[in-house]
This record gives structure tokens, sequence and C-alpha cells, in this order.
């Protein structure tokens, strides 16, 4: 047995162990690779714990749901008001740990109530490689990280979950909209819909892999370099312009840099806390 196929036998082996177990559950690669293993191998004992919140974009949560329907897994949608917590809107550096302190105890109560015994998350090997605060607070409140503890890497999952014939096997990488927003500016729910407008217009426009960070009323618009030359064909550009001025933006700008995870993270002193 090669050693991908091998991680894949040690995590339905942690699964099984567990005994039930509720995922948190995005539709992303990740979690649905971890939640179609766990319902394979637990099947009923397998619960999807899909969080609802301003910040995660509609499109995820429709796709969360009909990834359990063609599964027959069932799922529990829960509902978040961490916008309402001041500490959050404020966006501070450990922001994401603050969301994931109150996003996966409320998941801890959901799992409590439909008799699972573990709460499980997606996050994988690459995960550790980033200022990512999310994962203490996972850490502090007991959250297993199944995919972490059978040492696979994003590209395995991806890998795996092609051979699973799982339709997010080549779903580009998706981050909340909250991770959009430059440290210390005010997170509110009307930027929160400009960014998820000008995104849903990139994808449309066949822009797979991409972010709109958003700096005040600013979009700074991060393509893979391959995908640059075409936005700058001059009615495309003219058009996705003029509909991010209609969504609310003041500026529209294409960032030179291309396309990169944590790129907010790169507005923080050289000194970062300590990653987890």
């Amino acid at each position: 047995m090669d050693t991908l196929h091998q991680k894949y036998e040690t995590l339905k082996n942690i699964l099984r162990e567990a005994g039930s177990v509720a995922v948190a559950f995005s539709s992303g690669v990740d979690s649905a690779f971890l939640l179609y293993t766990a319902h394979e191998v637990l099947k009923d004992h397998a619960l999807a714990v899909t969080a609802v919140a301003p910040f995660f974009p509609k499109r995820e949560r429709i796709e969360a749901g009909e990834f359990c329907a063609a599964h027959g897994i069932r799922q529990v949608i829960v509902k978040t008001d961490v916008l309402e917590t001041e500490a959050f809107r404020h966006n501070p550096v450990n922001r994401c740990y603050l969301c994931k302190k109150e996003i996966f105890s409320g998941l801890i109560r959901v799992a409590k109530e439909n008799g699972m015994q573990t709460v499980a998350e997606g996050s994988n090997m690459d995960d550790l490689g980033d200022y990512r605060p999310g994962l203490q607070a996972i850490k502090e409140l007991g959250i297993r990280s199944p995919l972490r503890e059978a040492g696979l890497y994003k590209k395995e999952i991806r890998a795996l979950s092609e051979e699973l014939g799982l339709p997010t096997w080549n779903k580009p990488s998706f981050a909340c909209l909250a991770s959009r927003f430059v440290y210390g500016e005010t997170i509110d729910a009307e930027k929160l819909t400009m960014v998820e407008q000008a995104e849903e217009l990139l994808l449309a426009k066949g822009f797979s892999q991409m972010r709109v960070r958003i700096h005040g009323t600013m979009a700074r618009i991060e393509l893979l370099p391959d995908d640059i030359p075409r936005m700058l064909d001059d009615d495309l550009r003219r058009e996705i312009y003029d509909r991010l001025k209609a969504f609310g933006f003041s500026y529209v700008t294409l960032d030179l840099a291309g396309y990169r995870t944590g790129a907010m993270n790169e507005t923080l002193t050289p000194r970062l806390p300590d990653r987890f």
C-alpha cells in the first residue's frame, strides 16, 4: 500500500475509534472529504454541522446542503451571531481565534444534543504553515483535527477526493469573507455583502481562484498570475469596474503580486504572535 492510501486508512481508523463524529462542514475541499469519509466509516454516527453567518457566502451554504443530500448525510444548521460581538467586529489580529471559539462552542452544544461523542474539523498539514490563531481555539475546546492527525496535505486530500468521485476535489480554496478585511478595519454586514457580490461576479466570469480584499471602500483583486492578462481585456475590465462600483466600492485595483493565501497577514509586523 502506498503512503497516500496508508494515510487514508489511518484517517478511517481515527474516525472509527472516535465512535461518533460531528463534522464542522463548510462544503470546502477538506471538510467535504472528512465528512464523506466519516459517513463511510460511521454511517448514521456521522453528522454534518454547518455554521451560518454573514461572513459565509450563501453559495457555500447551498453547496453544503446539496452535498449532504447527495450522500444521505444528516445535516444540522447552526446560526451564529459572532458579528454582533464587538471584539470580533473590530477585527483584531486574533479575530479568527474569537470567531472559532464562539462557532465551535456552538458546534459542541449541537454535537451533545445529537449524541455525538466527538467534534471534528478539517484543517490539514498545510494549515500549520501560516499564522492561524483559530487553531488555538480549536485546541482549547478539544476539537479533533483528523486530517492533520493522519498527516494529510491538501494535494493528497484533493487526490483522494478525485479517486472517490467527490465534486469538491478541484474546488478552489476558500476562507471566510472576514479574512478579506485588513486587521483593525471594522467588519460589518454591508461590506461583507460588497465582498461577496464582487467575488461571485469574478467566479461567474471564470476566475476560479481569487480574492477581493477590502480596504475602506477600495477593492484589491487578487488573481492567479495566469489570469491577470485576461482581466486586462478592455471590455471585461470595464464591466468588472462598473459592477464593483455599483456594489459600493470607490476604487477597484488589481494586485500585481497575484493570489496568495493569508495576504492580510502581510500587514502584520515581522514578529508575529505565536503560531499554533
